[in-house]
């Protein structure tokens, strides 16, 4: 069975609160769109992947299922691929890793962030009532994580509690990075996660905003997933998390992961410890703006070549991690 523990819905950004903060309504289908660079460098016009497509897309890549989430940001554009490959240096070394922050943590005084030089509102609230409905209508090929914001205008106690009996339920996701808080202020949430044996899957940020170890300090035996094979810290990370068997990476994203921090996580950590996700609809779009789905799956294929790491990698890992009976997993292979 195959898993994508990461994926966004996308979302319209329209709506406004009376503060100034976004908040997301998150659109299942049609696609949306949004300009960006091809790996040519020529201007785009980026298109997420509305349901039926991606459904589509998950027939054609042999994807399972996929672990649902809101998004937090409009389609963004990916970087041409030269200048990826100079910022995956920049971000992965230790020395450089200050210019990485000052790169990749751009943040406007209206709370968003930029990008390649454009300004992005960030939502504050992601719509968890959209993901957990596309999850009702095709309950075996999606499961859905709970989005939740401290810093927001929703209780995060609240909204877990408004969907943990969902049947597709399978944890929490929280960015610390753009929605700027640590990590511990997620206690009483990982509290009720530990409860439910459930996973956290954070996005970590610079500073206090990526202190995951205060957080696990106070609930040793929280299931933790960090976002993109520990980002931002990388090899500090695998070296801090190596001797924790309840914290996870996930491989998603390809502005954030390279090739070589896929090979060297796994190196580090054993395949039992990573995750397969893509993080779309963000990633690499082809020369008609189509977003490649399948370009984390065919790197992981590449690259691990022993078929029973690959099997640990792609899905086996996280149906253990969340709980997946069997029995689901057979039936979602047969459809697939």
């Amino acid at each position: 069975m195959v898993i994508d523990c990461h994926y966004h819905l996308q979302s319209s950004f329209a709506s406004t609160s009376k503060d100034g903060k976004e908040r997301g309504r998150t659109w299942p289908q049609p696609a949306s769109t949004g300009s960006g660079a091809c790996s040519g460098g020529h201007i785009i016009e980026q298109q997420a992947l509305g349901t039926d497509a991606l459904l589509r897309e998950m027939d054609r890549s042999g994807v399972n299922r996929t672990a649902l989430m809101g998004s937090l940001i409009e389609l963004f554009p990916e970087p041409p691929r030269p200048l990826l490959r100079i910022l995956h240096a920049i971000l992965e070394s230790r020395r450089l890793r200050r210019l990485g922050q000052l790169l990749v943590a751009n943040f406007t005084p209206q709370g968003g962030i930029k990008i390649l030089g454009r300004p992005f509102q960030i939502v504050t609230d992601p719509d968890n009532g959209a993901v957990f409905d596309v999850v009702r209508r095709h309950p075996d090929r999606f499961l859905g994580w709970v989005f939740v914001n401290p810093r927001g205008r929703l209780d995060p106690l609240d909204e877990l509690g408004k969907y943990r009996d969902e049947p597709g339920f399978i944890g929490v996701k929280a960015h610390p990075f753009w929605h700027r808080f640590a990590p511990v202020e997620l206690l009483p949430v990982a509290r009720e996660l530990a409860e439910l044996d459930k996973p956290l899957l954070i996005h970590c940020g610079f500073g206090q905003e990526g202190d995951y170890e205060v957080l696990l300090a106070r609930v040793p035996e929280l299931k933790l997933v960090l976002a993109h094979t520990g980002f931002p810290g990388y090899s500090d990370t695998w070296k801090t998390v190596l001797s924790l068997a309840n914290v996870y990476l996930d491989l998603s994203q390809t502005s954030y992961v390279s090739e070589k921090a896929t090979q060297e996580s796994v190196a580090r950590l054993g395949p039992d410890r990573l995750l397969f996700g893509t993080d779309g609809p963000y990633g690499f779009h082809d020369k008609e703006g189509r977003y490649d789905y399948g370009f984390i799956k065919r790197r992981i294929e590449r690259l691990f070549p022993d078929k029973g790491a690959r099997r640990r990698l792609l899905g086996e890992n996280f149906a253990e991690l969340v709980g997946l009976k069997p029995e689901l997993g057979r039936r979602s292979s047969e459809t697939a």
